[in-house]
């Protein structure tokens, strides 16, 4: 299982993701777009989006946070883990 997370340091968005993804014990690779020096249309050709948090799981791009915590309360985001 692979778990990315594409941040920013002050979004709450990305606070909030990384919150459900650590309550539920899921570990993940955050990589912060500012320490990397990646600007939002580098981060648009890796997951498609160009805001924060975008988050890929099992190299399928799935969204920010909105698409996360729906995944969570639908069961999927168990099966996207497994």
């Amino acid at each position: 299982m692979s778990v990315k997370i594409y941040t920013t340091t002050l979004c709450p968005y990305c606070k909030n993701a990384k919150a459900l993804l650590n309550n539920k014990n899921i570990s993940y690779e955050e990589i912060n777009i500012e320490e990397k020096n990646m600007s939002r249309e580098e981060l648009s050709k890796i997951t498609g989006g160009m805001t924060v948090p975008q988050i890929v799981i099992n190299d399928e791009a799935i969204g920010g946070y909105d698409n996360l915590w729906a995944l969570d309360q639908s069961g999927e985001l168990e099966k996207k883990l497994n």
